[in-house]
């Protein structure tokens, strides 16, 4: 029986980098793509993949799947990198494509790992060979590229996103690694508990690497019993990937923004506390968090409940006084706060609207009576004359027109029915205002 020495021997590569599937049977996840009568597959089967870009997050099968193309195929294969290659390295690639078409008729495909890297003149010098079919394009990005690549290039190729992994599809890999005699340790004596593989699966966070990564620093790092086993307990699975992976890219970042925002409009306490602990758990910064709750207590809450903008203002204030870990208390009762609330966007509804008619112009002077009368002799020009003043009257109101002459009679601010804007209505109504 081999020993672990005789095993390093045989192979320095990483273990993720030995059990890399080489067949479409054997390749792991993405079954909305590359199952059983998906486009993708039957692309792949027959030989006729058009250009394409594959995003996702690390470690679901990008590359892979590239390298099961080549396998697979008639056609040429070349791999570059956007972090290291240049126009240069393109045009040779694009060369060698075109010599190789001519003279033999086979096809070329160009695998680009990372490709947002690119910046637009490294695109462009790739689209005519693109268009003229002079090569077969394959884009690998962990970024959305309608985000973050040049449209010229993302609009000459397929979109496929790829998923995590699920814990099932890491068991599977996990196990085809423990059970392989040529590429894993199948010619080792290991017992790895079923719970130790699955709170691996569970913690990887969808990356096949990172769970290969962890068995492989398991099984190599764990003496051998008496009889010469070695047995991967959940104790020691816990020590080789000690913390869950959560991906926050700029892309991923402002999807989670846009959940966490959703959830407090729509009133969800749990759901925006969980994208909130997620993105502290990724390392963003509370201050983005917090201005958002900030712009929110106004934006989905407003009026229907006034203390939600004291508490999301408190948020702030305690994040800067208290500081981390201890702020992330008071952030959350803002949350909350907002999440529980009556909800109005009246305010939001009030100002656009405002706005949409200052941009009109056709801007008239300011009423007289509204004019400014904090100078000497501002009563010989007419300033402030005719101005009614609130408080000298019944109620602290009186009926004055102080909207600019040119938008009078427009209506911005129309209360909701919600919280405290009911009574608004109210107190409104008996003004003589009428809302809708």
């Amino acid at each position: 029986m081999d020993t672990l020495f005789t095993i390093n021997e045989q192979s320095a590569s990483p273990l993720a980098d030995r059990m890399r599937p080489k067949t479409l049977d054997t390749f792991i996840g993405q079954s909305h793509i590359v199952g059983p009568g998906r486009l993708l597959r039957r692309a792949i089967e027959a030989d006729r993949m058009t250009s394409s870009i594959f995003y996702g997050p690390p470690g679901c099968g990008k590359t892979t799947l590239a390298y099961i193309i080549a396998n697979t195929s008639n056609a040429a294969f070349a791999r570059l990198n956007a972090v290291t290659s240049g126009v240069a390295d393109v045009r040779k690639v694009i060369s060698e494509a075109e010599s190789r078409l001519s003279l033999y008729g086979k096809p070329t495909y160009l695998l680009l790992d990372e490709c947002h890297r690119w910046n637009k003149a490294q695109s462009d010098s790739i689209l005519p060979a693109i268009e003229q079919g002079k090569i077969r394009f394959i884009g690998s990005t962990t970024e959305n590229p309608l985000v973050s690549m040049t449209p010229a290039i993302v609009s000459r190729c397929r979109l496929f996103e790829f998923h995590p992994l699920t814990p099932d599809d890491l068991l599977v890999a996990l196990q085809r690694a423990l059970s392989d005699k040529i590429n894993g340790y199948g010619t080792l004596a290991i017992q790895a508990d079923p719970d130790a593989l699955a709170h691996i699966a569970r913690i990887a966070g969808g990356d096949v690497r990172n769970a290969l990564g962890a068995l492989e620093l398991a099984v190599l790092t764990t003496e051998p019993d008496a009889s010469g086993i070695v047995h991967i307990t959940k104790e020691v699975a816990e020590e080789s990937i000690q913390k869950p992976v959560l991906r926050c890219d700029e892309s991923m970042y402002y999807d989670m923004l846009s959940a966490f925002c959703k959830s407090m409009r729509g009133s969800d306490s749990d759901a925006a506390l969980a994208w909130f602990a997620r993105l502290l758990y990724a390392g963003v910064d509370p201050r983005l968090i917090v201005r958002r709750v900030i712009v929110h207590a106004s934006e989905d809450v407003g009026l229907a409940n006034p203390l939600a903008m004291l508490q999301a203002s408190a948020a702030a204030t305690a994040l800067e006084t208290v500081g981390m870990p201890e702020a992330r208390i008071i952030i959350a009762q803002a949350i909350i706060a907002i999440c529980e609330s009556p909800k109005s966007n009246s305010v939001v509804a009030a100002i656009e609207s405002a706005m949409q008619d200052t941009e009109k112009g056709n801007f008239q002077p300011v009423p007289q009576h509204l004019r400014d009368t904090h100078y000497a002799g501002h009563e010989k020009i007419g300033s402030g004359q005719g101005y009614l003043y609130p408080h000298d009257f019944p109620g602290h109101y009186v009926p004055q027109a102080y909207m600019p002459e040119e938008v009078a009679g427009h209506r911005y601010y129309i209360p909701s029915d919600q919280g405290q804007e009911a009574k608004l209505r109210e107190r409104r109504k008996a003004r003589g205002i009428t809302d809708p």
